[in-house]
């Protein structure tokens, strides 16, 4: 079963009634889940969580935040995120399924970990990966000045996450049962 959810009130915490800090999706999914006869409990297990939001590319008048081996590029597809201290919720193993499904369906991967010395922002993917129990990864389109009036992303990359996240849905469930070996 693949579900797309979106929420309100992100840029101020999620905590609301219809915030990703909420029940609301576990009610939901619980409800959908019901009236096909089987529970969330049951599926919760084989499930993932792709948490889609805006990366930090590297804008050429600030090259130096950026570890030179993490350096996003606009055009250049999809970002997976990356924070030690779960700022992202990206875990290796959905990282990697994730790698395998954009080879699948010929979207480049970019990989981000923010630099230890620098603060880092975060997403809807550790509220829900916690609330949820979910194996998660943060993704997203790299783009310059993030939370600017200035930004600026290319639009070949918002085109790769969109075939990512269908290559996701169609493929995902083969590629996870190709890794339940490991």
């Amino acid at each position: 079963i693949c579900c797309a959810a979106s929420f309100d009130h992100e840029e101020v915490g999620s905590t609301s009634a219809t915030g990703a800090d909420s029940q609301i999706l576990e009610r939901w999914l619980d409800k959908a889940l019901g009236s096909l006869g089987c529970s969330w409990s049951a599926v919760a297990d084989r499930s993932f969580l792709l948490s889609c939001d805006c990366a930090h590319g590297l804008h050429p008048n600030y090259a130096d935040k950026h570890q030179p081996q993490h350096q996003p590029l606009l055009g250049k597809g999809v970002v997976i995120k990356t924070n030690a201290n779960q700022r992202y919720a990206t875990t290796p193993t959905l990282a990697q399924m994730v790698r395998e499904v954009g080879k699948q369906v010929q979207v480049p991967i970019q990989e981000f970990v923010v630099r230890n010395d620098c603060p880092c922002g975060s997403t809807i993917g550790p509220l829900l990966s916690s609330l949820l129990g979910l194996r998660t990864v943060d993704v997203g389109a790299p783009q310059w000045a993030m939370h600017s009036c200035r930004e600026t992303a290319h639009s070949a990359d918002v085109e790769s996450l969109q075939k990512l996240c269908l290559g996701l849905f169609k493929n995902f469930r083969a590629v996870d049962n190709s890794t339940r070996r490991l």
